[in-house]
Order: structure tokens, then sequence, then C-alpha cells
């Protein structure tokens, strides 16, 4: 079913759950009735509050669509601008990871209508339950753990942050590939954490999808809401931001919508494409 909501929400909406970057990029003023507003830079939020509101009503799973126009604050570059229109695809009410897979395999159709195959784009898929356990494991105190996932986030990007955090956050941006990954929860007693991950990985290949996609422990996803598998789909070469980014966020309808419901979803922006 597809959805819209308002343009102009309450500044609170985003800076709640947002996280740092995404509040750092708000257009936000005070309106006449001296209430602060923001213009979305986002639809998850919004989702979350009409979720919440109408959750009783809503047979489950829910499955919404929507093509925003959203609006950030920063520096325009190549395959980013202040404005831009969105498609926004979410599930919710579903836990398992066949709807992790689900979320994925439609981005990856997406683009398989456009004409693109899996030696043009690759689906790049993290877990941070899996991130998590891995650091733990490591020596990074759970204070510190949304550092080092800024880290990670930035590691292709900026690769001289990765460098100055020490070996500790670099051996896991290393790991590549689903054996590797299985192996280092293993060496840190946690194979289970990982069954997630592994089942999502395994439905994509049974759909003929798996050429698609690779399991890369740098993908993080720059939003502080997101609790479980996430993923972002990239050309090939490289040349270009991020195409399509997502991830389950179990937890936020709670948090802004007051109904405790699992949830994931992605989007996909006009300028990239």
């Amino acid at each position: 079913m597809e959805y819209d909501g308002p343009p102009l929400e309450p500044l609170e909406l985003y800076t709640q759950k947002s996280g740092d970057e995404i509040v750092g990029q708000l257009y936000e003023f005070t309106d006449k009735g001296e209430r602060r507003v923001a213009l979305r830079p986002e639809m998850t939020p919004t989702l979350a509050r009409m979720v919440g509101a109408r959750a009783q009503a809503l047979k489950k799973p829910i499955r919404w669509f929507s093509i925003p126009q959203l609006f950030r604050y920063e520096r325009q570059q190549r395959g980013r601008l202040r404005e831009h229109f969105q498609l926004n695809m979410d599930l919710i009410g579903e836990a398992g990871p066949l709807a992790d897979a689900e979320l994925i395999a439609a981005a990856i159709d997406i683009l398989r209508g456009f004409g693109f195959g899996p030696q043009d784009v690759k689906a790049r898929v993290s877990d941070r339950r899996v991130l998590r356990v891995l650091l733990l494991a490591r020596g990074v105190p759970e204070a510190e753990l949304p550092v080092a996932f800024r880290v990670l986030d930035k590691a292709e990007r900026e690769p001289r942050v990765l460098e100055q955090t020490g070996s500790t956050i670099a051996e896991v941006a290393a790991l590549r590939g689903l054996p590797a990954v299985r192996d280092a929860l293993t060496k840190a007693r946690a194979a289970d954490v990982g069954e997630p991950l592994i089942e999502s990985i395994n439905a994509l290949s049974a759909m003929g999808l798996g050429d698609f996609v690779e399991v890369d422990l740098t993908i993080v996803r720059g939003l502080a809401y997101y609790t479980g598998i996430v993923f972002e789909l990239f050309d090939t070469g490289k040349s270009l931001r991020a195409i399509c980014g997502g991830g389950r966020y179990d937890g936020l309808l709670k948090t802004l919508g007051g109904v405790d419901l699992p949830a994931l979803g992605f989007g996909m922006g006009d300028v990239v494409l």
C-alpha cells in the first residue's frame, strides 16, 4: 500500500533516534506557533509515528511504500543533493530473517528491472548484532561501540580513520564473506548470533540472487536506530554513493509510536539512479 506524510514534522521526531549525522543536516526552524519543526530528511520516523497511531487496526504484516520528497542541508556533490525524491519500502510485523531476505530481494529486483545484473550492482550485507559481538570479543567496551560503528561506517570512504584506530576495529572491517564471519563468531563463542544473517543470505541464494550479495562488515548504516541486518547496494565499480540502503529497526516503533513491532525497510534515492 502506498502512503505519504507531512513534509514538516516536529523536530524531536528526528532528534530522538535518527543519530548525529541526520540531526546535523536538518532544515529546522521555529514556526509562528513557537514550535520547533524540521523539513523531513527521511521517512522512517514519520512511518513509525503513523503506524503507531493505527497499529491495532492494521493487518499484519504491513507492507507499505512511499516516494517522498526529502531535504538535507549538506554539501552538494555527485550523487547527493539537498533535495531529492526517494522510494521507501517497509515491512512491519515480521521478526524473522526471511523478512530481511524479502526486503533485500525487492531492492535487487528493482535494479534488475532497470536491466542491471550482478556484474553491475552488489548488495553488501552486514548485521549490527554480529558487529557488536565481534567488537566486544576483541575488547571494545560497550560504551565505545557507537564510535566503533562510526569508524566502520567510514572505513571505505575515509580509510585513514580506520588506520588511526589500531588493529582491533580493522580486523573486523577486514572480514569478508559468510565463511569468514562464521569462523570469527565461532572463535568468539557466539555462533548463534550469526544465524539470522546466515538464514537471510541462504534465502537470497535460494531465490537465485546469491550472485548479487556480498557479506561486508563495514556496512553499518549511519542512522542510530538500526538494530539487526543492514545492507547497501552499490555499483560494482564503486564510482557512486550507495544506490540504496536500509535494514532492520526493531524498537523504533515503540520509541516513536508506542507500539512494539519489529520492522525493517530501505530507501532508494533518485539522484544516484
